[in-house]
């Protein structure tokens, strides 16, 4: 009987869990393409500098690195931005117009910790009135109750043959 209550109650925390990965994963996304847009226009000013100086954005950023300390740690923290753009952009692309069932299959392009954290730190979990929604319910239901199943049947079995050699033959 209680191990009937546990993993229903793995259900059930399966299916609430699993079903707020449509949403958090549209926040995610819209994270993403905010923070994308914005070192856009960081980039497109490096790429003013350096045209204003008659030269490449990869030329400028190597001769701003050898101009004195203060002017390396800049060309470091350019190129870090510039790398970020490229990432995010990548990660963007991938998942834009991807549906639910797509972005979990993508999900290895969610992740960049910060835009993560900070979608994570203002999520507000929602309940599922979509069928994607209820499709990731049904799958963390199931995924939960068998999980929780299945460690209660190796426990068993564990508990069966340990106490099997402590009882004393007849």
């Amino acid at each position: 009987m209680i191990v009937r209550a546990l993993t229903l109650a793995g259900g059930l925390t399966g299916a609430v869990g699993l079903s707020q990965f449509p949403e958090f994963s549209q926040q995610y996304l819209q994270r993403l393409g905010g923070a994308v847009d914005e070192l856009g226009i960081i980039t497109q000013q490096y790429e003013a500098d350096a045209a204003a100086a008659g030269m490449a954005l990869p030329d400028y950023i190597s001769a701003l690195s050898q101009e004195g300390a203060l002017s390396k740690t800049q060309a470091g923290n350019m190129q870090a931005h510039l790398d970020r753009y490229s990432s995010l952009s990548a990660a963007l692309t991938q998942l834009q117009g991807a549906g639910p069932f797509m972005r979990a299959r993508l999900a290895a392009n969610m992740s960049d910790h910060g835009v993560a954290k900070r979608t994570l730190d203002e999520f507000k979990p929602a309940i599922p009135a979509t069928f994607e929604g209820a499709v990731f319910a049904g799958s963390g239901f199931l995924g939960g109750w068998l999980g929780l199943k299945l460690v209660f049947a190796f426990l068993a079995g564990l508990w069966g043959s340990a106490t099997s050699l402590f009882r004393r033959p007849a």
